[in-house]
């Protein structure tokens, strides 16, 4: 066993990435992107700093993290064990990771761009509820977006109750709950819908 330290080393064992691992990648939050979010109940954010790296959860009803423009999203900080591990991380290094996560649903949407942290009064507004605002929120700018398809995810993804079924298609393949994961996907080519329109398809 050796121990890789070039990427030439790795591109010696795998492939370059092409099709849809390449092109499935945008830099703005479109139609799909945004529901997406807007459904999304839990969200890991990953961070770097001197210290070494960070993954918080984050979770609250869906609709709790909201898109500011085509390129902005904000995650509110409720109040918690004030480690600030990730926070810490990001005043050094703005860097940040996003994995957004809708329990049913296999699909995953990621986020990589930049974060920074605010407490402007009229940003905080937007978060209140029960008449609580939150200390603070998460500002992140897009630098790439994508779908991240089905197959890394059911072996330890969390799952709701019952799997989500196909509004548009309840008698059919795709309300049925064994429906697997790897049929959804050819499912999806065959269509000719991008995996992100795939994806909400699910969605109830």
């Amino acid at each position: 066993m050796a121990r890789i330290e070039s990427e030439q080393k790795l591109r010696e064992i795998y492939a370059e990435p092409k099709g849809r691992a390449v092109t499935k990648v945008f830099h703005r939050l479109e139609e799909n992107s945004r529901r997406f979010i807007s459904l999304c109940p839990f969200v890991v954010i990953a961070t770097q700093g001197p210290g070494g790296a960070d993954v918080s959860p984050k979770g609250d009803l869906p609709g709790f993290i909201q898109v500011l423009d085509d390129v902005t999203v904000a995650i509110p900080d409720r109040p918690g064990n004030n480690r600030l591990d990730g926070y810490a991380n990001i005043l050094a290094n703005p860097a940040v990771g996003l994995i957004f996560l809708i329990p049913g649903i296999n699909e995953t949407f990621r986020i990589n761009g930049t974060g920074e942290i605010r407490d402007d009064a009229d940003l905080l507004a937007k978060f209140e509820v029960s008449g609580k605002l939150p200390k603070s929120c998460l500002v992140v700018t897009v630098q790439e977006a994508f779908m991240h398809c089905a197959k890394a995810l059911p072996p330890v993804g969390p799952r709701s109750p019952r799997p989500a079924r196909c509004p548009a298609n309840r008698g059919g393949d795709d309300a049925r709950p064994d429906r697997r994961p790897e049929h959804r996907r050819r499912d999806h080519r065959r269509s000719g819908r991008t995996l992100q329109e795939s994806a909400l398809l699910s969605l109830p």
